[in-house]
């Protein structure tokens, strides 16, 4: 069983029959039929107009989608462990035409709303000599699968209007934080404040999508034009819109995310049963276990695929579960290893 990331796992049948169904002549550059579908399906999700502008990579959906709320002289407050800083190199920078990442630390790799007041407080006091936070960002979950919860996520956007700051989200696991929570997705999005999402699809089933979700359609036409620039604009723009219609038709993307979480649920379980210990307390699809080598190397003899994670500690490892992990094999581990 293959854990070392939800990127493993293979494109789930209804959006590979989608994508199939899509092989026929069609309009390029999002003229077709299902890219025209987009902002109607996605305005039914998330219960308000949106605008939907897909990209080919959560990368790319994070940076396109963040140079829309950052300024060449501005900045981005972010947690210090959050994905656009410690896994996009230097894209904020590049897509934000030299906008800075503006980092802070908090409790499981969450930013908390006092700490962000204080931060913001600070920071935004030095005038032409310095760079001014102009955007705070949240990933959810987080880099160590932790989920702020609809009150959290309601403070920080509070927190950002207060200070007359954008708000951005990276759902690169955004299905999971939902499942999770069981909440209306509207709830974490708009309601709390924010402006644009990376709505993620890459791994939860999806082959290559991510969907940047713009509550304020203004902003389409800027976001466009740096998708283009940043040469992310395909051609058969229709294989993107049909992976999207795909993911979120009968709530695909929750009945992935929840097997994933719950697949997480029962990995963390059997592990504790073999002596490993959780580093955090599992909400999504995400793990972080202590365990010794000796258990590391008995798991790895067992089949388990799984990476060290030396950055919470030398004794610990990320595990991530998938939208197709098996459950009742992950349940028998205590049993069969």
């Amino acid at each position: 069983m293959n854990f070392s990331s939800d990127n493993v796992s293979p494109i789930c049948p209804e959006i590979l029959a989608a994508i199939a169904a899509a092989s026929e002549a069609a309009l390029p550059y999002g003229a077709d039929d299902a890219s025209r579908q987009l902002d109607a399906a996605f305005s039914d999700l998330f219960g308000t107009t949106v605008a939907v502008v897909p990209v080919a990579t959560g990368t790319a959906a994070n940076l396109v989608g963040l140079s829309a709320l950052v300024s060449p002289f501005g900045g981005v407050a972010c947690h210090e462990a959050a994905h656009i800083n410690r896994t996009e190199s230097t894209g904020v920078a590049f897509y934000g035409n030299g906008a800075k990442l503006m980092t802070m630390d908090g409790p499981s790799g969450k930013l908390e709303p006092a700490t962000l007041d204080a931060f913001l407080a600070r920071e935004n006091t030095h005038g032409m000599h310095s760079v001014d936070p102009e955007c705070v960002a949240i990933t959810q979950a987080t880099e160590f699968g932790t989920i702020y919860d609809v009150d959290e996520v309601q403070a920080i956007g509070k927190t950002a209007r207060d200070h007359g700051m954008k708000f951005f989200m990276d759902g690169a696991r955004f299905a999971n934080a939902v499942a999770a929570l069981e909440c209306h997705p509207a709830d974490i999005t708009w309601k709390a404040g924010l402006d644009v999402l990376s709505f993620g699809a890459t791994k939860n089933g999806a082959m290559a999508v991510d969907a940047i979700i713009l509550f304020d359609p203004s902003l389409r036409g800027r976001v466009e034009k740096a998708r283009k620039r940043g040469g992310h604009l395909f051609s058969k723009h229709r294989y993107l819109a049909v992976q999207l219609l795909a993911y979120v038709k009968d709530d695909l993307w929750l009945r992935n995310a929840s097997h994933a979480n719950i697949a997480a649920q029962a990995l963390c379980r059997a592990l504790e049963t073999l002596g490993a210990r959780a580093a955090f307390t599992p909400q999504g699809n995400e793990l972080f276990m202590h365990m010794t080598d000796e258990l590391a190397d008995h798991l790895r003899k067992a089949g388990l695929v799984f990476r060290p994670w030396p950055s919470i500690g030398p004794d610990a490892w990320r595990f991530v579960a998938s939208w197709n992990s098996p459950i009742e094999a992950i349940r028998a581990l205590p049993q069969t290893i």
